[in-house]
């Protein structure tokens, strides 16, 4: 059985009015700690009211890894300098390899902003390794109903399948890497229990609620840290509890990121920046 080495609390640092809670990276969580797992924020929940301005991501770039949005609550909408424009509702996922280099922004749609409502988002960044950090980018949004669900524990437990194979049931996202990825929903008393690969690094995040985590307790805004000492994770939600969990090989590569970008060394970054000052990375006027 895998031990726990430590939990680390979010840090609550919002971004003008959206309430945003940064589980990784943090004074207690390196960047590449988890590696390929590198960051996590945690937008909300909040409500926002009628004739709001919603989510405030305009255009920026990144190049050298993915991200991947979980929508709780709310919408979101993708633009980016590819032509893409996507709006993911409640339950979707998007799932965007940046790659080689792109713009794009992250707002809410005009129904959103003119009705308000309930908002809950999470986005993690996913690392990608030198071979694949210049790969071309792309963008996959699914709506709720394309996340398939693998019920467990008599449908105690509801884990949505975003990547890999989850008790034979196969996620819709194909990432360059071995990445595992599920948000599961537990009801108090559910139950789950998993192996990890040797040699994986783990995520855990707990999303609501209250989680018995092989032995240990973990609650709301807790990032789980393991040691690597075993294979077997069993959890046994103590209250109705949402975990973002997943986990994949390390690629124990050189790192260095910077603002937008996360790339093998710091003149990688440097020509990133000579890059998107070029031009190269398309045009952010046209996604205002």
């Amino acid at each position: 059985m895998k031990t726990i080495k430590a939990q680390h609390k979010a840090v609550y640092e919002p971004i003008g009015e959206l309430v945003t809670y940064r589980a990784m990276p943090t004074q207690t969580v390196p960047m590449n700690l988890l590696d390929p797992f590198i960051f996590l924020n945690h937008h909300g929940w909040q409500e926002y009211q009628p004739h709001n301005n919603g989510l405030p991501f305009g255009p920026h770039p990144h190049r050298g890894f993915e991200t991947v949005t979980f929508i709780l609550q709310g919408d979101l909408t993708h633009k980016d300098s590819s032509g893409v424009v996507s709006v993911i509702k409640e339950g979707g996922v998007q799932w965007m390899t940046a790659g080689s280099g792109l713009i794009h922004a992250e707002v809410s749609s005009p129904e959103f902003k003119a009705q308000g409502g309930p908002l809950e988002i999470l986005q993690l960044w996913v690392n990608l390794p030198a071979k694949f950090k210049m790969t071309e980018p792309k963008y996959v949004g699914l709506q709720k109903a394309d996340i398939p669900v693998a019920e467990l524990d008599n449908g105690k437990v509801a884990a949505h399948v975003v990547a890999g194979d989850w008790n034979g049931v196969k996620g819709p996202f194909e990432p360059l890497t071995d990445i595992h990825l599920s948000f599961m929903y537990f009801k108090e008393g559910g139950k789950y229990t998993t192996q990890v690969p040797k040699g994986q690094n783990v995520f855990l995040y707990i999303v609501k609620g209250e989680i018995k985590i092989n032995g240990d307790f973990a609650s709301i805004h807790h990032l789980v840290e393991f040691n690597h000492d075993g294979q077997i994770i069993e959890m046994k939600a103590t209250a109705d509890a949402i975990i973002l969990f997943g986990y994949a090989t390390p690629f124990n590569e050189p790192f260095f990121a910077y603002g937008p970008f996360v790339m093998n060394t710091k003149e990688e970054v440097m020509q990133a920046y000579e890059d998107m000052k070029n031009g190269k990375f398309g045009n952010e006027e046209e996604l205002m």
